[in-house]
């Protein structure tokens, strides 16, 4: 009997330990149930089929969708995984992508995430289980790692899981979750801060190499802006540790943690930085993203000017002005100023500073002046994700405060807090009833997406109430389950609205079309009205492309196409102009072999007009009931010899001598430096591309005489060409291609990725590893 109540009682105590997190786990099923119960998947599947070429041709798919907010999870962030994925899986190192803007760098491009640990799943799961289970596991982690953090600050579990609750399903991390980018980059910053304190308290070995490790799980996770929000607030956080503990020798461990983590994400940093500064992107500095401060109602009520899973959203940007940490949380985190400890204070003004660089202020138009690379170029309202963490960990100390003020009976300040908390609300119900500041018919949907945030708000004040007026026993337990059940309703309620959860059987699945585009040649590239959803997917290689960062000297080339003029490269996107006036030659020239042509586009101004083109130049190759593939028969060869040479340095002439009537690219080139040749002015030979891969070219050339071989992929450094396994320079020929000389004769050509940056990179992340390594070393054996 005694051994009994003694299992018993071991038990009843192993729980009280563990019950957090494991009502961290329950909370997290209950979001995640679609995936393990019914084999949905968190991918906009059911978008990607019926808005997204050409899958959108085929009636079978169309019907009703959930959310079409995440484009770019379905055009980039998915396509390039599997890109990613597949060239590790074939021994390769993912540095390169042939498939889009002619070719571009895929690693340096930071959102493809090629170092994360994450990648790990892809090789032990099929890819739609990985990707699931990796998007899915974004708030479990926030979580569970807010939990150790926030306990690590003395605060109670219960404490500790409002505020987990509030972090895991924040705003932020739910609208971005499907990126499976953002979200890791910022997970991470709780994970960070614990090792800080635990390192302040104990200076433990294992905890300044944890602080190091969560560096580059941070920079590798797939957005840079994220993660420098992560670094700042890191640094911050160990000058306010240092000032308040004044102790230098911690500081010094921090400090030395943080630098070999960030040595240790140099693989992913010194590539991206490289790419940074030979795209457009280094030279954009404007206001993108900025929060109106009419738009504050929804820290209170996220849908109170409409969501996009409702299609009734009319204001703002849903997914990436969201702050909503929960209501119950947002008013406890207001609550912790009743006990205003350095702790509370910092939070409190760092979240404050947060707003002031999301939303329309002075301080942020001075951050756009002084034009700081990426944190001027990159859309500003993503810090907000810092002022949801900040109050996040203030809700904790706001329920301690709560609870002490409700166990000695303090009445004033409790009442006083949830009075402005209703007078707010009854503003809002005010003005909306009003309809005075919305647009006609408007106000209807503020008046509807009110009523839950109110019944939220009543249930929270009945439910704190009732610890002043009801006595009986256990009265502050029952309050503080009967919060966290309101808190985890609430932040499960916005969650579950916002992510779909669609059938695996439609993503990317194969059409008439991407069936036949998939046979043809590796490298002939592809002119069609789709993006990088088919072109990456299906190993289509383009001209065109979308992505923040590209290289701005191809961007240039292609824009000038549509009059012969030069232009900067846009933000973001390349688009093949279909009736530039050089549209034709530049087709040739690029190596367009097919043309895609949607049979029911007719002859409309978005379809390319090969009709307008002499009879013999198109020959239709494919046709089914929804396409037609035309091929190209006088494009160039994607390699080619030419002897007649032309220099010129300025950008703005390079155009106009490529783009000048009568000229013949096929025979002559523009370079920026001087080349000699001595080639044959009528038969100078011929090559041919032998293999294709994303980090090697090999090329055949029969050269008679000395001539310069062009091939038409993009100029960047980090490409290094072989002639005979001998070292050739690489010359920017033709605004933005590659051309290398070859001598007389047969001669292999071989062109490698293999980008310095990179080499740089793993050199400085191995003295990363020797630093962490001897850091811990010592604090071991000390």
């Amino acid at each position: 009997m005694n051994l009994k109540f003694l299992i018993f009682k071991s038990k009843i105590l192993s729980f009280r330990k563990t019950w957090p997190i494991l009502f961290l786990v329950f909370i997290w099923l209950i979001f995640s149930y679609p995936y393990f119960l019914k084999g949905l998947v968190p991918f906009p599947s059911d978008y990607l089929v019926n808005f997204f070429a050409p899958w959108s041709s085929y009636p079978e798919f169309w019907g009703p969708i959930k959310n079409n907010a995440t484009p770019d999870v379905i055009s980039q962030i998915y396509p390039w995984k599997k890109l990613v994925i597949d060239t590790w899986k074939s021994g390769s190192i993912p540095l390169w992508n042939p498939y889009g803007f002619s070719g571009t760098p895929l690693l340096a491009n930071y959102q493809s995430a090629a170092l994360s640990p994450g990648n790990i799943l892809y090789f032990i799961l099929p890819f739609i289980d990985a990707w699931s289970i990796q998007i899915l596991l974004q708030p479990l982690m926030a979580g569970f790692f807010t939990y150790l953090f926030v306990r690590s600050l003395k605060l109670s579990k219960t404490a500790s899981i409002i505020s987990s609750l509030a972090f895991m399903f924040c705003g932020f991390l739910t609208t971005w979750m499907m990126y499976g980018t953002l979200g890791y980059a910022i997970v991470f910053l709780p994970l960070a801060l614990f090792a800080i304190q635990k390192i302040s308290s104990t200076q433990k070995w294992y905890y300044s190499l944890l602080l190091s490790i969560s560096i580059p799980l941070s920079f590798f996770s797939g957005h840079f802006q994220t993660s420098l929000y992560f670094l700042i607030f890191i640094l911050i956080y160990i000058l306010f540790n240092f000032f308040t503990e004044k102790n230098i020798k911690v500081f010094l461990l921090n400090v030395a943690s943080v630098f070999w983590g960030l040595l240790l994400s140099a693989p992913q940093l010194i590539p991206s930085i490289e790419l940074y500064l030979n795209s457009v992107r280094s030279e954009i500095f404007m206001k993108s993203e900025v929060i109106p401060w009419s738009y504050l109602p929804t820290l209170l009520a996220p849908d109170f000017f409409g969501n996009p899973v409702t299609r009734n959203d009319w204001f703002g940007h849903y997914a990436e002005w969201n702050a909503y940490i929960g209501l119950t949380p947002l008013m406890l985190g207001f609550y912790s100023l009743k006990k205003r400890t350095p702790l509370i204070l910092f939070f409190f003004f760092f979240g404050l500073m947060v707003l002031f660089l999301a939303f329309q202020t002075p301080i942020l138009d001075l951050l756009i002046t002084l034009k700081i690379p990426v944190l001027s170029t990159s859309a500003a309202s993503r810090i907000i994700v810092l002022f949801s963490f900040c109050f996040a960990v203030l809700a904790g100390f706001g329920f301690e405060n709560l609870t002490a003020d409700l166990k000695n009976r303090k009445l004033r300040p409790v009442f006083v807090w949830l009075g402005a908390f209703v007078l707010i609300f009854i503003t809002l119900w005010t003005i909306s009833l009003s309809g005075f500041f919305f647009p006609e018919g408007k106000s209807q949907i503020s008046l509807s997406n009110l009523k839950l945030p109110t019944l939220l708000l009543l249930a929270s004040v009945f439910i704190i109430l009732s610890g002043l007026f009801i006595k009986i026993k256990n009265i502050f337990i029952i309050i503080s389950a009967l919060l966290i059940l309101l808190t985890a309703f609430d932040v499960l309620r916005f969650a579950i609205k916002w992510q779909p959860f669609k059938p695996r059987e439609l993503v990317y699945p194969e059409v008439q079309i991407s069936k036949f585009l998939s046979k043809l040649s590796g490298y002939d590239r592809v002119l069609a009205n789709f993006g990088s959803e088919a072109s990456t997917t299906f190993r289509i290689p383009s001209v065109e492309g979308y992505d923040p960062l590209y290289i701005k000297r191809y961007g240039e080339l292609v824009i000038a196409l549509s009059d012969g003029q030069y232009h900067k490269a846009e933000r973001s996107v390349v688009l093949f102009p279909k009736k530039g006036t050089y549209t034709g030659t530049a087709l040739n020239l690029l190596g367009i072999k097919y043309v895609v042509h949607k049979i029911a586009d007719g002859r409309e101004v978005w379809a390319f007009p090969f009709w307008t083109y002499p009879t013999d130049q198109f020959k239709m190759i494919h046709e089914d009931p929804n396409y037609q593939v035309y091929e190209n028969q006088k494009v160039f060869r994607r390699a080619f010899l030419v002897n007649n040479i032309k220099i010129e340095k300025s950008e703005k002439k390079i155009l106009g001598l490529i783009l000048k009537e009568g000229v013949d690219l096929k025979k002559q080139a523009v370079a920026e430096e001087n080349i000699e040749l001595t080639g044959k002015s009528i038969d100078i030979g011929e090559a041919e591309i032998k293999e294709y891969k994303p980090n090697k070219i090999t090329i055949e050339a029969d050269s008679k005489g000395k001539n310069l071989l062009i091939l038409t992929d993009p100029f960047y450094p980090g490409w290094k060409a072989y002639v005979d396994n001998k070292f050739s320079k690489i010359y920017r020929v033709d605004y933005a291609f590659r051309g290398i000389v070859v001598p007389d004769g047969k001669h292999r050509v071989v062109f490698n990725y293999a980008p310095e940056s990179f080499r740089i990179g793993l050199l400085l992340a191995g003295l990363g590893i020797i630093g962490a390594g001897a850091q811990s070393f010592y604090l071991r054996k000390k």
